[in-house]
């Protein structure tokens, strides 16, 4: 079977039917709002509704709507969820891949069904426009046909040969010996119950990209979506509820909300765990790692820590194709993406050009309400993403030139919104090197391309970079030396962001991963398994 992105919006643009999109999202918006939302949710362990004495409670950051009341899992609730994932295991991953994939592919056909009430529940949810949740429910979709299709080629993942027979015999076996007839199969194998944590800012691309490959590859799952001040649980639900209609069984997939302090932990902790598939900030994975091995654990970790995405803009670049990608990376939703631009190094002579048309391209993003369509800058999840702002746009203003933004906008909705910034300063400010997840873009020089390539390369994380330039050795030599996993050169449409299931794979060098192979990629789903020589003689 072929692979085909799902792309909804490009493909109703395309037939001439935009007006169709829109009035299919706007009703899907309305639905949830008069059906879906502000009810009490379950946590479901083992098939099972489970509730608790301590409730969250989620919020839209747009307006302060009420998403729903979730209970508060505990400790004991993860170790209840870890359990029923175990006890599910060897059923699950003894099925034909087969099995497996085809439950993957009816879960893609249930999301493709509903992808605009989904998508409206994340817009609701986390404050993305929406051209941006269309397009992550589209990316959840392609994940789950993608690994379908990259377990069916790879047949499960079993690799069968064999060492012939000899009729020559020996008085004792050494390395080499003849014998007899030995019929091996290389096999991958899963590993257990995986612990998979998504993050709020992409918790259903991510949060169906890190769970439907650990599933389709034989593992049982303890689903925590976000839960602590950036809440995305509503999302993760109606991903538990897509799997259950695909036809998932009890115990293979367990949805446990609650703090990382205790749910989290748990996973981190348990010997009866046997990964952890997360994306978030670097912190917060190192501190798993590094846990799980002081505690004895010895697990797999499939991991993406976030980045300090670099642009270098020659002075050969196309100026309005720089601006147009600079700008989407660095601003589009909210600039609350590991991939968003948030440093750029402009060659000397051309830098008052680029600021001025990039600072005229930004004051043309509207801010507010992003269910309205032409709104681009929607709000900051939480207050502690308000607080960063204000803390780095006063570092901005005592050490760096503060071009347009860095104020508190009155959006007419009790969401929090802010004005995109865009700053002047030089390489070794923090604001360089510390991840923000702000719209916040930071703007320095260079005079030799090597100069620039060696800024950008001097931070902790290696995501994503862009280049502009159309000098040929410029492109040979940034293609030779960017410390990144994900590159593009001379984008118009994102300089850092938007990489494409089964075009891009998206993988994080440095301490942006850990395993240096990324998702959407031939290698992926084979982190979810640990290989096995079976060599069988009759």
């Amino acid at each position: 079977m072929d692979f085909k992105n799902e792309s909804t919006y490009k493909t109703f643009l395309e037939q001439g039917k935009e007006a169709e999109f829109h009035n299919l999202f706007d009703n899907a918006v309305q639905k949830a709002r008069s059906e879906m939302l502000g009810k009490k949710f379950p946590m479901y362990i083992d098939g099972k509704e489970v509730f608790s004495q301590n409730e969250l409670f989620e919020y839209s950051p747009i307006d302060r709507t009420l998403m729903g009341r979730f209970p508060k899992g505990t400790r004991e609730d993860a170790r209840s969820a870890i359990e029923a994932a175990s006890a599910a295991f060897d059923a699950w991953s003894g099925r034909n891949y087969k099995e497996r994939v085809a439950i993957m592919r009816k879960a893609a056909d249930i999301f493709a069904r509903d992808k605009f009430i989904v998508a409206a529940i994340l817009s609701l949810e986390n404050g993305k426009t929406r051209y941006e949740s269309v397009g992550e429910v589209d990316e959840a979709i392609d994940f789950l046909r993608y690994y379908a299709i990259d377990m069916e080629k790879n047949k499960g993942f079993v690799r069968k040969t064999k060492m012939a027979a000899s009729t020559a015999k020996v008085a004792a076996g050494f390395q080499g010996a003849p014998g007899r007839e030995e019929k091996v199969s290389i096999a991958m194998v899963p590993y257990g119950v995986f612990g998979v944590i998504a993050p709020f800012n992409f918790p259903v691309s991510i949060g169906v990209g890190m769970s439907s490959a650990a599933l389709i590859t034989g593992n049982t799952v303890v689903f925590k979506p976000s839960s602590t001040d950036n809440m995305t649980m509503l999302t993760g639900l109606r991903i538990y509820d897509v799997y259950k209609e695909a036809g998932v069984p009890a115990g293979v997939f367990n949805f446990v909300t609650g703090p990382g302090s205790e749910v989290g932990d748990e996973l981190v902790v348990s010997r009866k765990v046997g990964g952890i598939a997360y994306t978030g900030s670097k912190a917060t994975g190192v501190s798993m790692i590094q846990k799980s091995l002081a505690q004895g654990t010895n697990k797999a970790f499939v991991v993406e820590m976030g980045g300090k995405n670099a642009v270098i803009v020659s002075k050969t670049a196309d100026i309005d194709s720089a601006v147009q990608g600079v700008a989407s990376a660095a601003y589009g939703f909210a600039g609350q993406k590991c991939s968003a631009a948030s440093r750029v190094y402009v060659h000397e002579s051309i830098k008052e050009e680029f600021i001025s048309k990039l600072a005229e391209k930004v004051r043309t993003f509207k801010i507010g309400d992003p269910l309205k369509r032409d709104v681009y800058v929607g709000p900051l999840i939480s207050q502690p993403a308000l607080e960063r702002y204000k803390l780095s746009v006063e570092e901005a203003r005592r050490n760096c030139r503060i071009i347009l933004g860095g104020k508190v906008v009155d959006a007419g909705q009790e969401g929090l919104y802010v004005e995109p910034v865009l700053a002047e300063g030089e390489h070794g400010n923090r604001l360089f090197h510390e991840e923000l997840f702000l719209p916040f873009l930071m703007v320095d020089t260079y005079k030799r391309f090597d100069e620039a390539l060696q800024k950008a390369n001097d931070v902790e994380y290696g995501l994503t970079s862009g280049l502009y330039s159309k000098k040929a050795s410029e492109i040979k030599e940034y293609l030779k030396r960017i410390q990144a996993g994900v590159i593009y050169i001379n984008r118009e449409t994102s300089a850092t962001t938007g990489a494409i299931v089964g075009l891009h794979t998206f993988v994080g060098w440095k301490w942006s991963g850990l395993t240096g192979k990324g998702t959407g990629s031939r290698q992926y789903l084979q982190q979810f398994m640990r290989e096995q020589s079976q060599a069988i003689v009759r």
